[in-house]
C-alpha cells in the first residue's frame, strides 16, 4: 500500500490537489478527540466531576481535558473551509447546494443511529458534533447562494452574539422547549431517551466564519502562513482583553482561588456547551497558529494525521465502536458486569458505582493503542478515496 508523504501532492475525488495544511490540522484534531473519548470511557473520575473544575482537577487532568477542546471547532471550522474550497474548485452553487443538504441529511441520521449507539450500546438520541455539522450543512445549503462575505458576517454575528441568549432558560418555553434544546441550550430531552450536547445555531456560526474565510487558504504557502499567524494571534489576544474585563463573552465568569495557579486555570476554562465567544477565540486561536506547525511535520507521525485528516467521517465512526468496545472487553475480562457499559449516556452512575476507570496513564496508553489501529484502517481508505472517484466515497 502506498503510504501517504507530506508535501507530495494528492488529489480528491475531483482530481484536484489536494491541502496538506487542512488535512493536516483535521487529522490531528481527530487525534485529540479520540484521547477525549478514550479519557471518558476510560478515566476512573471522567463521571464524577468536571475535569475543568479548578478547585477539584489536577494540572494534567486539567490539560488532558482542555486541550481536545480545540476538536469540535476546528472541525466545525474546517468543515467550512472545506465547502469553500469545493466550490473554489469547480463545483456549481446548484451542485454544491444538493451536495450539502444530502450529506447534511446523512450525517444527522448517522449521528441518531450508528454513532449514538456506538457511543451508548443502547437506543439514545445522542446529538453531538456530527448532528450539529449535518444541520450546520443543511442550513448551508441555501446561504451558499449568498455573497461569501454576507456568509461571514452572519457566522461573525453568531458567534459573537449568541451568548445574549444564554439566560433564556427552554423550560420557560413550553412546547417550544424541544426546538430551543436543539438550536441553543444543551440538556436533556423531555419525553424521549435523548440529550442534546451541541444545540446547532451556535456550532452553525463557526461554520459560516470557516466557509467565509475559506479563501485564506488557497493563497500561496507564505501568505497563507502569515495569514493564519495573523488570525491565531489576533483571536487569541482578543480572548486574553475580553477575558480580563470578565464581563460578556462566556457564560462562566473565573475568579480567584487560593492559589495563583488554580485562579489561572479558572480563567482559562471556558464553556463549550453551548460554544462561548471566548471559547471560540481561545480553541480556534490555538488551532490557527499549530496549522504551520503542523505543515513541517514528516514521517509516520504526519502521514497518520494525513490519513486521519482524509478519512474524517469514517475514523470518527471507527474509533466510537473501537473505543467503547475496548472499555467494555476489558472491564468484562476484569469481573465487571457487561449491563453497566451500556444505555449509561443520560445516566452513567452504574460505572460510578461499580468504581470503573484508571489513571491517566492508562487512558494515555490505550489512547496510543486506539491511533495505531485506527492509522492502517484509516490509511487504506484514503488509499482507495486516492484511487476511485464513486460518488458514494463522499459519504464516508
Amino acid at each position: 500500500m502506498t503510504q501517504q508523504v507530506p508535501g507530495q501532492a494528492q488529489l480528491n475525488r475531483l482530481g484536484i490537489a489536494r491541502l496538506d495544511s487542512v488535512d493536516m490540522l483535521r487529522g490531528f484534531v481527530i487525534a485529540l478527540m479520540v484521547l477525549d473519548h478514550v479519557r471518558d470511557y476510560f478515566h476512573v473520575h471522567a463521571f464524577v466531576f468536571d475535569p475543568l473544575d479548578p478547585a477539584r482537577t489536577s494540572v494534567a487532568l486539567y490539560a488532558t481535558r482542555w486541550i481536545t477542546h480545540l476538536c469540535a471547532p476546528t472541525f466545525v471550522f474546517l468543515s467550512g473551509v472545506s465547502i469553500h474550497l469545493q466550490r473554489a474548485q469547480g463545483k456549481d452553487t446548484a451542485t454544491l447546494s444538493r451536495f450539502l443538504l444530502s450529506r447534511g441529511l446523512w450525517l444527522v441520521l448517522l449521528e441518531f443511529t450508528l454513532i449514538s449507539f456506538g457511543f451508548n450500546f443502547g437506543f439514545v438520541l445522542f446529538a453531538q458534533v456530527i448532528y450539529a455539522i449535518g444541520v450546520g450543512m443543511i442550513l448551508l445549503a441555501a446561504l451558499i447562494w449568498l455573497p461569501q462575505r454576507v456568509v461571514l458576517a452572519i457566522g461573525f454575528l453568531i458567534v459573537a452574539g449568541h451568548n445574549v441568549l444564554v439566560p433564556i432558560d427552554a423550560q420557560s418555553l413550553g412546547s417550544l422547549a424541544v426546538l430551543w434544546r436543539a438550536a441553543f441550550e444543551p440538556g436533556l430531552v423531555a419525553g424521549m431517551p435523548g440529550f442534546v450536547a451541541y444545540p446547532f445555531i451556535p456550532w452553525f456560526g463557526i461554520m459560516c466564519v470557516g466557509y467565509g474565510l475559506g479563501g485564506l487558504f488557497l493563497k500561496p504557502e507564505p501568505e497563507r502562513r502569515r495569514s493564519t499567524i495573523l488570525l491565531g494571534t489576533g483571536a487569541l489576544v482578543l480572548f486574553v482583553v475580553l477575558r480580563l474585563v470578565n464581563g460578556y463573552g462566556d457564560q462562566l465568569p473565573w475568579r480567584e482561588y487560593e492559589t495563583s495557579g488554580r485562579t489561572l486555570l479558572s480563567f482559562f476554562n471556558v464553556s463549550k456547551y453551548p460554544p462561548s465567544l471566548l471559547y471560540v477565540l481561545a480553541t480556534l486561536g490555538v488551532s490557527l497558529l499549530l496549522m504551520p506547525l503542523l505543515e513541517r511535520l514528516r514521517g509516520t507521525a504526519a502521514s497518520a494525521l494525513l490519513a486521519f485528516g482524509r478519512t474524517p467521517l469514517f475514523t470518527y465512526l471507527l474509533h466510537v465502536y473501537i473505543v467503547h468496545g475496548s472499555a467494555l472487553l476489558i472491564g468484562v475480562a476484569l469481573g465487571f458486569p457487561a449491563k453497566i457499559f451500556c444505555n449509561f449516556i443520560v445516566d452513567p452512575s452504574r460505572l460510578v458505582q461499580a468504581g470503573w476507570g484508571f489513571g491517566l496513564g492508562i487512558v494515555y496508553i490505550v489512547w496510543f493503542g486506539t491511533l495505531l489501529t485506527l492509522y492502517p484502517l484509516s490509511r487504506w481508505l484514503a488509499a482507495v478515496k486516492r484511487r476511485r472517484r464513486d460518488t458514494w466515497l463522499s459519504y464516508i
